[in-house]
C-alpha cells in the first residue's frame, strides 16, 4: 500500500518562501513520475511541477523561475521549493506519483496561503 505524506504547507507574506515537502511508503520502486497539483478554492486541480525517475521536470508557466521540484531517492521524498511567493499561490498543494502501470496516488494535501503584507504609506511633496 503507498502512502503520500506531505508537510511544509503554512502562511507566510507575498515574496516569501516555502518549501514542501511529500515521503511516499509502501511501493515506491514502480513510481516513474511524482510531483505537485494543487487546488484553490472553487477551481480545478492544476499541475505545478513533476519530476519523472530520469530526473526530467516539468514546471507550471505560471511558477516558472519561482518553483524547483527535486527528489531524493534514498529518502522516498520529494520537494518543492517555493519562492518569491503571490497571493494567487494561495491554494492546497497535492503531492502525487504515477507508478509504471499508470496508477496514481495522492496525499492529503497541505494548505499554503499568501498574504499581502500591511503596506506602507509613500508621500511625496513638492
Amino acid at each position: 500500500q503507498v502512502q503520500l505524506v506531505e508537510s511544509g504547507g503554512g502562511l507566510v507574506q507575498a515574496g516569501g518562501s516555502l518549501r514542501l515537502s511529500c515521503t511516499a511508503s509502501g511501493s515506491t520502486f514502480n513510481f516513474i513520475a511524482t510531483g505537485w497539483y494543487r487546488q484553490a478554492p472553487g477551481k480545478q486541480r492544476d499541475l505545478v511541477a513533476t519530476i519523472t525517475s530520469t530526473g526530467t521536470t516539468n514546471y507550471a508557466d505560471s511558477v516558472k523561475g519561482r518553483f524547483t521540484i527535486s527528489r531524493d531517492n534514498a529518502k522516498n521524498t520529494v520537494y518543492l521549493q517555493m519562492n518569491n511567493l503571490k497571493p494567487e499561490d494561495t491554494a492546497i498543494y497535492y503531492c502525487y506519483a504515477r507508478d509504471t502501470r499508470g496508477r496514481v496516488y495522492w496525499g492529503q494535501g497541505t494548505q499554503v496561503t499568501v498574504y499581502w503584507g500591511q503596506g506602507t504609506q509613500v508621500t511625496v511633496s513638492s
